[in-house]
């Protein structure tokens, strides 16, 4: 009878209803990002010269992404190959494209700089990859590949960006990258920092060494031996070039080419004042002239040096050059002349042209890469690239919930944990965006946090580094309350009255939604949402005065916060002790008061010292309990410091064991449901614990690598903020409640939440040795069968934690031998029963399906969808029998050899269905497809009409049939 009905759907021109979608098994633990898709920094780009359309471009927590439309369309190639996200350089040789290599570690350091992992090279145009070398190397600033030899490239390696480290310097490889001789060293402070190849004579090399250092508490950018340095002999020998170039010290510098005039070479230079901007060659690079530029143009050319520094040539225009710093300017006279040019977003980092045709370019700035087809008019979208940079994650108490953090280089933002019910039916653009193009601004701005006030997620505490706001999101207005009323921005530590960072700490209290902390170098804590304050605390940093100085140096000052060393970084209130508050401050002490800040006690765990306290997290089942993630990478140190205290932080303990070496310690959150387990998330990806930090294990599924800087344990959902992937959610994580990894492996289901959503996840255990084989599930209500399914299983990876998953959508499945399911009406709210057969055992568990919010809240009633799910499944038991019948009939006619007959068949079939044209008479079949439809579509009351048409229809199927 199945076949009857599958015939009789497609014939009928069904479109969804009654299709059941291929069922297969899903892994456990997937998570789901959910964006937002509103770009994060690029720092590498480059194009395809023979194939226009096609692009790659490097972010620095991203990773390595591909379009081969223009930027329509962008697609992650580094997941599972690259272990840094962040990438520093690309080259690709261009006579065969299909051979890339690509340098992770981005050379602007700011001080959430992620270190690289080295080289990786592709010979299938990035659809895999290999290791190429340089592990320890750090910082990548530049690749560059033979023009006629891919086995020769070079590299431009600035170092480990927070220690002395003697693998810096250009190094290059003869052999396609299998192994890299060091070419150029000087120290193990000074590193290359770019790399050009003469376009006529790839033999002659052009490097610039650059000594950079980031410290917690200044940038370093500038040295004695930095600048310019020449080779004619493929890198054997070295010379520095001097003539016409700056006399003092020399920090960062950027070099262009250009085949259209090869021995022009320009240089962008950070120098004493006076001597930096923007220098030109025509020998070769033999002697220099500084190009002199209008002020304005100078200035902002020349802004933020260590960061910036950024010069490109017009390969086929040797006088225009494009320099790319907060703006991006360019000019077609050599310099004389400039005009600003509009890309997407601000901050510019790396301009790829293209050497065959000028008109087609790919640019790199803080919103993510945009290609231009004619010369810089026109951009593509960044708004298609989730690859935001995230400081911290929080979630509002709303259905859907929303997700709230500070987006590096943009705002504050806020996306839905899924898309709102308005929204559903006009959220995919068609390529799998879907919900990752819904986001809002929430006050504050790039750096928050951004904190929902718990009852109300209108309105939002916020930061802009270092400053406080509340945001009314249904009014859109923001009052400022900045506590001090200080700028960051230029000023000597001991010049201000509070030191603030950037990212500032903020804690909404658990016991009192109207109660908020704040952090300076003190706890500053308001009851009436900003307007006042008052100051809880004395000094709660170590605060050295040899780390209190004007950040910055030799060369040029950089002031913005980041520096501020001596300031707090971390707040957490006990969820179950009011007034019990830990702290902890970015030089490395912890403090805790248990009297609401009347008296503090400093509990510092013994580790080395100065590390910043990353987070701290405030046991929710005992309050003598806290667990600190401590980083000291930024000292140099790539230990991972997760610490435990179950005395109030008297003593503590390391509970780290198990974490891989380089995953700085990030953020550590205990499960609300079940004490003991743990999550950790580290600068390369996330870890569990079921034993309360003693052993850990990689719990990264199918999360790419990339920073985890904050989670939230909210509904029994994992929720994840990235440092350059956006957001991402782990919609169940309930099995992990009640599963002892400890226990042998036997037929288990557990307990499925309570649910209200479309899908019902059913996670369960099978015994260990497990082959091919099948496993049965059976859906029941009051004993009637609602759904039966049977799958196939395959043994799992030793690396997976031994539960499955599979899942039903709430809607009945209608048996027919031989074929698949007929899918039917969505089920409605109540308590049903699941049994799993696995060989001779079986085990049962209740599934217990709730009226969904939202529909509460639009005055939807259970006993609405019970009449809805009733009326329903008439309809399609209808629909059924008609169908089975025109299938019989249609079969008969084809058999039939009496003319009479055949007459007969067709005069029954016209009654009961439509003919083959579009606008043919719509017939019994297609009248009650047509309120199957209406009556399914989605959970409402249904209008009296619904009722009234079935018996109608009901009536003529008895009359005809």
């Amino acid at each position: 009878m199945k076949k009857y009905i599958v015939l009789a759907l497609a014939m009928a021109g069904c479109s969804c209803f009654g299709q059941q979608p291929e069922e297969k098994w899903e892994r456990a633990f997937e998570f789901k990002n959910v964006g937002p898709s509103r770009g994060g920094r690029v720092t590498a780009v480059k194009g395809v010269i023979d194939s226009t359309n096609v692009y790659y471009m490097g972010s620095t927590g991203g990773g390595l992404w591909k379009t081969i439309d223009y930027g329509k369309h962008w697609k992650n190639i580094s997941d599972g190959y690259f272990e840094s996200p962040s990438i520093g350089a690309i080259a690709i040789f261009q006579k065969n494209p299909n051979i890339l290599y690509v340098g992770t570690g981005s050379d602007g350091i700011r001080s959430n700089v992620i270190v690289g992992r080295g080289i990786y090279k592709s010979i299938d145009a990035g659809k895999t990859w290999e290791f190429s070398g340089l592990p320890n190397t750090g910082q990548i600033g530049a690749l560059e590949v033979h023009p006629n030899n891919s086995k020769i490239a070079y590299a431009a390696v600035v170092g480990q960006p927070f220690k002395k480290s003697k693998e810096r310097g250009v190094f290059k490889t003869m052999d396609g990258g299998k192994h890299w001789n060091k070419v150029l060293f000087h120290s193990d402070s000074v590193g290359a920092v770019d790399i050009e190849l003469a376009p006529n004579r790839p033999e002659i090399v052009y490097a610039t060494m650059w000594r950079a250092r980031r410290k917690p508490w200044t940038i370093i950018s500038g040295g004695a031996t930095d600048g310019i340095y020449k080779s004619v002999d493929g890198g054997k020998n070295w010379k520095p070039l001097k003539k016409g170039l700056p006399t003092a010290l020399t920090g960062k510098v950027d070099l262009a080419v250009s085949q259209a005039m090869p021995s022009r070479v320009w240089a962008q230079i950070q120098a004493a004042e006076g001597q930096e901007g923007i220098y030109k060659s025509d020998d070769y690079g033999e002697s220099w002239e500084k190009v002199e530029m209008p002020a304005k143009v100078h200035k902002s050319v020349m802004y933020r040096p260590f960061y910036f520094t950024n010069i490109d040539a017009n390969p086929q225009n040797a006088d225009n050059i494009w320099a790319g710093t907060k703006k991006l300017w360019t000019s077609y006279n050599g310099g004389k002349k400039w005009k600003e040019i509009i890309p997407p977003h601000s901050d510019h980092h790396d301009l790829w042209i293209n050497p065959r045709d000028s008109l087609f370019m790919i640019a790199g700035n803080d919103g993510g890469g945009a290609i231009s087809i004619d010369g810089g008019k026109n951009w593509s979208t960044q708004f298609n690239q989730p690859t935001a940079e995230l400081y911290s994650c929080n979630v509002d108490d709303q259905y859907p919930f929303y997700l709230y953090s500070g987006q590096q280089d943009n705002t504050t933002i806020r996306v839905p944990s899924r898309l709102p019910a308005q929204n559903v039916l006009n959220s995919n653009d068609g390529h799998g965006m879907e919900n990752l193009v819904f986001w809002d601004r929430v006050g504050g701005c790039e750096t928050g946090p951004a904190i929902p006030k718990p009852g109300d997620p209108n309105i939002v505490y916020s930061n802009c580094k270092g400053q406080f706001s509340v945001y009314n999101h249904k009014l859109g207005t923001e009052h400022l309350y900045y506590i001090g009323g200080e700028s960051l921005y230029g000023n000597h530590p001991d010049d201000i009255t509070y030191r603030f960072q950037r990212v500032t700490p903020m804690e909404v209290s658990p016991h009192d939604p109207n109660v908020v902390y704040y952090g300076s170098q003190y706890l500053h804590k308001t009851t009436d949402g900003g307007k006042n304050w008052e100051r809880i605390s004395g000094d709660l940093t170590e605060n050295k005065p040899e780390y209190r100085m004007r950040s910055g140096g030799p060369i040029d000052e950089d002031i913005s916060g980041e520096e501020y060393y001596a300031v707090l970084y971390a707040i957490q209130e006990s969820p179950i002790k009011k007034g019990l508050i830990w702290t902890g401050s970015n030089d490395g002490l912890i403090h805790v008061t248990k009297d609401g800040g009347a008296t503090w006690s400093n509990v510092t765990p013994s580790i080395p010292s100065g590390g910043r306290v990353q987070h701290l997290e405030a046991s929710p089942h005992d309050p003598a309990k806290c667990y600190a993630a401590i980083n000291r990478d930024y000292l140099g140190d790539e230990q991972t410091y997760f610490l435990k205290t179950e005395d109030y932080g008297n003593t503590w303990q390391r509970t780290d064991q198990g974490i891989s070496k380089g995953h700085v310690a990030r953020v550590l959150r205990e499960d609300p449901d079940r004490e003991g387990l743990l999550y950790a998330g580290t600068e390369f990806g996330l870890y569990l614990s079921f034993d309360d930090g003693a052993h850990w294990q990689s719990f990264q599924r199918n999360l790419p690598i990339v920073p985890v800087t904050d989670i939230q344990v909210f509904r029994k959902n994992l929720v994840l903020s990235t440092l350059g992937r956006s957001f991402w959610v782990l919609e169940d994580i309930s099995p992990l409640h009640h599963y002892g990894p400890e226990e042998r492996p036997k037929l288990h289901v557990f307990q499925p939440k309570p649910n209200h959503e479309s899908n019902q996840n059913i996670y369960f255990t099978l015994p260990e040795k497990v082959t091919d084989t099948m496993v049965k599930f059976q859906f029941s209500k009051d004993g009637q069968p609602v759904h039966t399914k049977e799958l196939k299983v395959t043994r799992l990876p030793k690396d997976e934690l031994g539960i499955r998953r599979t899942e039903w959508d709430f809607r009945w499945y209608f048996k027919r031998k031989g074929e698949k399911d007929f899918l039917g009406p969505r089920v409605s709210p109540g308590e049903y029963d699941l049994k799993i057969f696995f060989g001779q055992d079986s085990v049962r568990t209740t599934i217990h399906y709730g009226l969904h919010p939202e529909l509460k809240e639009s005055g939807v009633t259970l006993k609405d969808l019970q009449e809805q799910e009733k009326l329903s499944l008439k309809v399609t038991q209808l629909y059924l029998s008609i169908a089975h019948k025109v299938k019989m009939l249609e079969e008969q006619l084809e058999e039939a050899t009496n003319k009479k007959r055949k007459e007969g068949l067709r005069k029954r079939l016209t009654l009961l269905k439509k003919g083959p044209k579009r606008y043919d008479r719509p017939m019994l079949l297609d009248h009650v497809k047509y309120l199957m439809e209406m009556c399914s579509e989605e959970q409402q009351p249904l209008g009296r009409d619904a009722f009234d048409r079935f018996r109608q229809l009901q009536s003529e199927w008895e009359r005809i049939q």
